[in-house]
């Protein structure tokens, strides 16, 4: 496994059965609070990999901001950082394993991402590991730097 703890997106490259031992591994600890940088994670390692996190962070996610005090989030998007696409954000049973985790959910806050659930678990400190599931199905991973 590379090492997270200086260079979150060195976990670009890392196929999604490493990603889901990964996850697997983190630990729930308190919800973030802040600006989290985001790394989209395809899972298929290779070019792909490296070319789909620079060009989704360049023109489209960039992360999320998280107030754990409201329990809220919105996505950073485009490079004009625009906040949007709200959701509730509770500790629950994970989707992947059934341990907890941290679930970001859309259902209730927003029309364009109501069936996305995502989850997250610390993979290092301040750096999250995190599944995105459409309806019941993993459909990505990403991970969100909140130590900048």
């Amino acid at each position: 496994m590379p090492d997270i703890t200086s260079n979150p997106a060195s976990l670009v490259p890392e196929t999604r059965s490493d990603l889901a031992r990964l996850f697997s591994s983190g630990r729930v600890g308190d919800i973030p609070d802040g600006h989290g940088r985001g790394t989209v994670l395809l899972g298929a390692g290779g070019t792909a990999s490296r070319l789909a996190a620079a060009a989704c962070y360049a023109v489209a996610w960039r992360g999320k901001v998280v107030n754990a005090r409201q329990a809220r989030l919105k996505n950073i998007l485009t490079p004009l950082n625009i906040q949007a696409i709200a959701a509730a954000v509770y500790k629950q049973e994970s989707w992947v394993d059934g341990a907890p985790c941290i679930v970001l959910d859309y259902s209730k806050t927003s029309l364009v991402a109501r069936q996305i659930r995502d989850e997250i678990r610390e993979i290092a400190p301040g750096v999250f590991l995190g599944v995105v599931f459409w309806g019941h199905h993993h459909v990505l991973d990403f991970a969100l730097d909140f130590t900048k």
